[in-house]
């Protein structure tokens, strides 16, 4: 959960090349590579997986299906997202299936090398912002206008944001424009990091469950949602204007995050030579409703990804047949 990810950078935490993609910390993967990333002649695929459950829920689906259809055998590599496009460019990873917007590495390695190609639209519209519970946006609706929150600072003050109000972030690796905003905006309010996407969640519905007010950095698609009905506080309107300036000087955003069709990538080598897997992750495009649907059994149910895949798999063939080659 950026974020440009222009400006939407969502990065990921990363760490560990498993099967399955576990753990947190910030680590550059391009330095390690997974053994069955761009083998010749292997029936294998290697997939790049970001931190947060929306990006695990695609491999899920991705690599159940892989396996399960079309018999290969496939790694996940856990990885923050900047880095990923070196490991893509580099055949350390075969796919990004979930990217918020990096037009640098774009223009780097789709435009100049052609090392990287886009691998299409996932079918799922990204956005980021910031939220407030429901239950308080509806006590409290001039609280929806950022020019309001200075009124709010002293009822969203925690421990951890001193005399100032909380603003909530995740891990401190996402690279976001609270920091400019906050002090663009002149808002009294202190970023706070929970430290992951699983922590932020947490302390959000420990707030829910007490009623208690909270201001929070977050995301859609996001399972959480579902649980805790959120409202989004309109910041300054998004224009090219300000994603450019700010794209030259990150310390000058004064305007909200954009809205982003989240795009598939695939190593170019992979793309031309990779078989069923490549045509099948090609045509790998579903809603924010499915995978907020896999995501829930992940996060909130405490199924496996492998287990919520399964049962996501066997309940929409409509869905998943059009992706087979």
């Amino acid at each position: 959960m950026a974020r440009t990810r222009t400006q939407l950078l969502m990065a990921a935490v990363g760490v560990t090349a498993v099967f399955t993609a576990t753990g947190c910390g910030a680590a550059d993967m391009t330095k390690q590579s997974s053994p069955y990333a761009n083998v010749g002649g292997a029936k294998s695929v290697t997939l790049s997986v970001q931190s947060w459950v929306g990006a695990q829920s695609n491999v899920a689906v991705a690599q159940y299906l892989l396996e399960h259809e079309l018999g290969y055998r496939v790694d996940t590599v856990q990885v923050d997202e900047v880095p990923a496009w070196d490991a893509l460019s580099q055949d350390r990873v075969d796919a990004i299936l979930e990217d918020w917007g990096h037009p640098d590495q774009e223009q780097r390695y789709v435009k100049d090398k052609k090392t990287i190609v886009p691998g299409g639209g996932l079918g799922v519209t990204g956005h980021i912002g910031w939220w407030v519970p429901k239950y308080f946006a509806d006590a409290h609706p001039d609280v929806l206008n950022w020019k309001n929150l200075n009124k709010y600072a002293k009822t969203f003050r925690t421990a951890e944001s001193g005399g100032k109000g909380q603003l909530l972030d995740g891990s401190p690796s996402y690279v976001t424009n609270d920091k400019a905003l906050v002090k663009n905006l002149k808002l009294n309010y202190q970023i706070v990091f929970s430290g992951s996407e699983a922590a932020q969640i947490t302390q959000m519905k420990q707030f829910a469950k007490a009623k208690k007010p909270f201001l929070s950095y977050w995301y859609e698609p996001q399972w959480l949602f579902n649980q805790v009905p959120m409202v989004e506080v309109k910041l300054p309107k998004y224009t090219d204007e300000c994603a450019n300036e700010g794209a030259e000087d990150p310390d000058s955003f004064d305007c909200a995050y954009p809205t982003t069709p989240l795009q598939k990538y695939l190593n170019a080598d992979f793309a031309k030579k990779g078989g069923k897997a490549a045509a099948f992750l090609k045509k790998f495009h579903w809603t924010k409703q499915d995978q907020n649907e896999v995501s829930e059994l992940i996060a909130s149910r405490g199924m496996s990804p492998e287990d919520a895949a399964k049962k996501w798999v066997e309940a929409h063939p409509d869905v998943w047949k059009k992706w087979i080659p």
